[in-house]
């Protein structure tokens, strides 16, 4: 029944988001299982996206926004936005990212202890089921890292100078990285620390439902990765030195939490201390909250390479199928990134199930469509250098894939894959852009257009090399890579 109303509400909705679709990104492939779960997570998608114009008063008055907190709140909260933000810009909402991350970005204040608000509803106002004021309000502490790293990733992407320059933007990225730390910083030792006497006012982790966790192993991944963004941010605006000081943080955090969080005889990570200091796993059965605390740790990047990074996805796959449906909306892009091509590809399809209970939770729909860009195709914009990464990875239900109207940049790009073997890139409209074409095995030629011409071989992130060329394409022109 539930499942009934969901899809008649999404039927009476969609004729208000065929103006919003036309020009969207769109899939075509051999596999009729993705296809349909790519054009359900699109659809699913674009209902929740809004307009608004607070100068002219007209939509919302928060302005462009979608829905990224529990349906029916009318609301985006922090961890949903930097999660969901991926996806959104492939659907070519990177205008409501910019306006909800700076919403994020203006509310942070001292009196919150430089926190800002958890979540904001279409009013523009903090939501009311989690602020009272600004001694009394739900907040998680991963959150300004986790925005922060959003913020440079919408860069990497779009190219907007305004994650760069906006005051608004630097304000909050400076107080993030040093009173925001600072405060939550309560015994010194460069982590941040929940106490149980603030209550559900600074929680240690994004588990919402242990209160006894003073640090999670997602807080200091999260951390891990503001810093890092931090630091590409001063590169990009040629603070050397401030940048240089702020990778050094980052290795100081994943030098640590590799030494002191690793549990050699569970072979894993402890997903927090406790308010004694003390190491906790979750239930060995998963009866527990707080198993997929680990998983949060390889998407952030702070799990040392090799034999850990192994182990750590070896048990990630073996709770493919256990409850938990935002931290499973994850796993395929963390799959995808470390090679794990059948594990991300089962978990995309258990997402897209049309049976799956609370398919609506915008969260899904949203890490359907980024994980598809960024894991299967492989998309790796980086607007600094102005350069497009792409890297095949197919499984054997999937013969080919063809994205297209993709926006990066400026511009709007299609990429088709063919059995892991061939890629073919178009550039549609915009600029020239570099485009690097990367293939998943090491070969010293790769075909261009059907001639050879010398790879370069790099490491992969699962250590394995991996070979690319490099291709300039002009507005309008396709070009082809494929293994000899």
């Amino acid at each position: 029944m539930q499942q009934s109303m969901y899809h008649n509400r999404l039927q009476r909705e969609l004729w208000e988001g065929v103006k919003i679709q036309m020009n969207r990104v769109d899939m075509k492939s051999s596999d009729h299982r993705l296809l349909e779960g790519f054009d359900w997570a699109k659809q699913q998608a674009l209902v929740y996206a809004h307009a608004g114009d607070p100068v002219k008063r007209t939509g919302d008055p928060v302005g462009d926004w979608y829905e990224a907190a529990l349906p029916g709140r009318d609301a985006f909260c922090m961890r949903d936005v930097s999660h969901q933000g991926t996806g959104a810009q492939v659907l070519g909402l990177g205008s409501h990212n910019r306006n909800m991350l700076l919403k994020f970005a203006y509310n942070i204040s001292e009196s919150k202890d430089w926190c800002t608000y958890w979540e904001i509803n279409k009013y523009d106002q903090p939501a009311p089921v989690d602020y009272t004021n600004d001694q009394h309000f739900w907040y998680c502490l991963p959150a300004n890292f986790d925005v922060l790293d959003c913020c440079y990733r919408q860069y990497l992407w779009t190219g907007d100078l305004y994650y760069i320059r906006l005051p608004i933007f630097l304000h909050f990225y400076d107080r993030t990285v040093n009173e925001y730390v600072a405060r939550w910083d309560i015994d010194g030792d460069g982590l941040l620390e929940h106490l149980s006497k603030h209550g559900f006012r600074g929680l240690g982790t994004y588990n919402e439902g242990r209160w006894d966790i003073m640090t999670g192993a997602d807080l200091i991944a999260s951390q891990y990765a503001g810093y890092l963004a931090y630091a590409n941010i001063q590169e990009i605006r040629d603070n050397k030195s401030l940048a240089e000081e702020y990778r050094a943080k980052a290795r100081r955090l994943k030098v640590l939490f590799n030494e002191k969080w690793w549990d050699e005889e569970a072979q894993e990570y402890y997903a927090a201390q406790l308010q004694d200091h003390s190491f906790w796993h979750p239930d060995i059965e998963g009866r527990e909250e707080g198993r997929t605390l680990n998983h949060l740790p390889l998407y952030f990047g702070i799990v040392e390479e090799g034999r850990r990074t192994e182990l750590v996805l070896d048990n990630l796959v073996k709770r493919t199928s256990e409850p938990g449906l935002e931290e499973k909306s994850y796993l395929p892009e963390i799959f995808w990134k470390h090679g794990r091509n059948d594990a991300a590809y089962d978990v995309l399809l258990q997402l897209t199930d049309p049976g799956l209970k609370r398919c609506e939770y915008p969260e899904v729909s949203y890490s359907v469509i980024g994980s598809v860009a960024t894991g299967m195709m492989g998309l790796s914009p980086d607007a600094g250098n102005n350069m497009i990464s792409t890297m095949p990875r197919l499984t054997d239900e999937t013969e080919w894939v063809e994205v297209r109207n993709i926006p990066v940049f400026g511009n709007k790009i299609c990429i088709r894959h063919v059995e892991n073997e061939e890629t073919t890139f178009i550039n549609q409209s915009g600029p020239a852009v570099m485009w690097k074409a990367t293939s998943p095995i090491e070969v010293d030629e790769l075909l261009l257009d059907g001639t050879p011409i010398r790879a370069t071989q790099e490491i992969g992130i699962n250590g394995r090399k991996i070979s690319y060329v490099t291709v300039n394409v002009k507005e309008g022109e396709q070009h082809k890579i494929s293994a000899p």
